[in-house]
């Protein structure tokens, strides 16, 4: 059997737009007031989290205590640092912002802890990238709310403690399996982020178009979000690339038709992928037919990186079902194919081998 591509375009070069990493743009949008949630009404999604927040939250405050810790796991862009805020304003706090590179010295982060108020909240991001000497005097102030200072050197070394108010500790991790046991340990709340769905992406979308002011019909909404791969920081990003295009294109209202055709000039297909996750799974199937193939050949074959294709594209197609990994390497599934629009003998692989809906290197026709 012959394998038959139906269609392949150029290869421009790569867009920022679907990339779940925060940029200037987001840190800007996303941090005027009213645009990120303010409550736990306001907070789209996540609707197991939020009760069990619900819960929490109004526990504490009925003992009028500070919230107890909170770990919050899961890919970026869904949220985590909006869901610390809004913690923050349940609580009638403030919300303390920081990253864990960022806290290289002991100093740095004893300094946040002395200057932090009764209930507030101290949000960490990336924690897991915590140095182990910083990582060591949240111990004691996590469990005891007590911050050990070493003063002098030597043989006339002493400690001395410091007491801290009582505060809550929100952090926020990619990959949770990095944190040491002891620090991950004392959180008393450990919640998973799960990517959104198609209809609370569009309401996302559709509320941050109010804020911002966007003419939006609530159809171009769920147009955008079936592009936004599960993540709003995403759909935010798309839904202002859109209104940018309605505005220079058209009459500054985004019609659905309109937020097709932007999101087609920005390449970006229905299914949410961009110009490199098709390049990866053409090559995959072109190169090497289907696979299994190792990432390291995949990178070598496309030109990037295997850090990009391990954490940019591979998350998304493997959640959407369009790769699988196996112990000999990464295979493409039918469903990618079908896609992309590969045939077989002019028939899509469905079509063809309906037993099998995980193709590997199909053998040459005689």
């Amino acid at each position: 059997m012959a394998i038959v591509s139906a269609r392949q375009g150029d290869t421009p070069q790569p867009n920022p737009l679907l990339t779940t990493a925060v940029v200037a743009e987001d840190a800007t949008i996303e941090g005027t007031p009213g645009v990120r949630p303010q409550t736990l009404a306001d907070y789209i999604g996540q609707a197991d989290l939020k009760a069990l927040l619900e819960i929490a939250i109004a526990a504490a405050r009925s003992r009028h205590q500070a919230l107890d810790h909170i770990l919050l796991y899961g890919p970026p862009g869904l949220g985590k640092t909006s869901l610390a805020n809004v913690v923050a304003r349940e609580m009638g706090s403030q919300c303390k912002i920081t990253s864990a590179p960022a806290l290289e010295r002991p100093r740095d982060v004893a300094g946040l802890l002395v200057s932090l108020q009764p209930k507030d909240v101290l949000f960490i991001d990336e924690i897991h990238r915590l140095p182990q000497v910083t990582e060591e005097i949240l111990y004691s102030a996590m469990e005891d709310f007590r911050l050990d200072v070493t003063i002098g050197k030597g043989q006339g070394a002493r400690i001395r403690s410091l007491a801290l108010n009582r505060f809550t500790l929100v952090g926020a991790t990619t990959r949770i399996g990095a944190l040491s046991s002891p620090l991950r340990d004392r959180f008393g709340l450990v919640q998973h982020l799960r990517f959104y769905e198609t209809a609370e992406l569009a309401a996302i979308i559709v509320r941050s178009a109010g804020l911002l002011g966007i003419p939006l019909a609530p159809t171009a909404a769920e147009v955008i979000a079936a592009r936004s791969r599960g993540t709003p920081r995403i759909a935010n990003r798309l839904l202002r690339r859109v209104r940018d295009y309605a505005e220079v294109k058209s009459n500054g209202v985004v019609a659905p038709e309109i937020a097709e055709t932007a999101l087609a000039v920005f390449q970006v297909d229905p299914k949410g992928l961009d110009w490199m996750d098709r390049r990866l799974l053409a090559v995959a199937i072109e190169n090497f037919g289907g696979g299994p193939v190792g990432l390291e050949a995949l990178a070598a074959a496309t030109g990037e990186d295997r850090q990009t294709l391990e954490t940019v594209c591979e998350p998304y197609l493997l959640q959407i079902g369009y790769l699988q990994r196996t112990p000999r390497g990464r295979v493409v599934t039918a469903a990618a194919y079908n896609h992309l629009g590969y045939t077989v003998q002019g028939k899509l692989w469905l079509e063809t081998n309906p037993e099998n809906p995980n193709p590997t290197k199909p053998k040459p026709e005689c």
